[in-house]
């Protein structure tokens, strides 16, 4: 069986992870514009989407740490 890479944020202080639903490429986007996301998101009634808002409170519960985009196999 085929093995799926998965990416997610990785929190090298805390040697946490979250793994998210989404690509690389749209973590790297989230990560790189998170004051507008929250800023968005805070005006939306429904939220944004989940992998979103799963990114958006791990990268608010760690930030100041030293975090980067990681793969794993699943």
């Amino acid at each position: 069986m085929p093995r799926t890479v998965v990416y997610g944020y990785y929190c090298e202080d805390c040697a946490e992870g979250v793994w998210p639903a989404t690509t690389r490429m749209e973590l790297k986007w989230l990560r790189d514009r998170e004051r507008l996301v929250r800023e968005v998101a805070s005006h939306l009634a429904g939220g944004v989407d989940s992998w979103m808002e799963e990114g958006l409170t791990f990268l608010y519960e760690h930030s100041g740490h030293s975090l980067m985009i990681r793969e794993r196999n699943r």
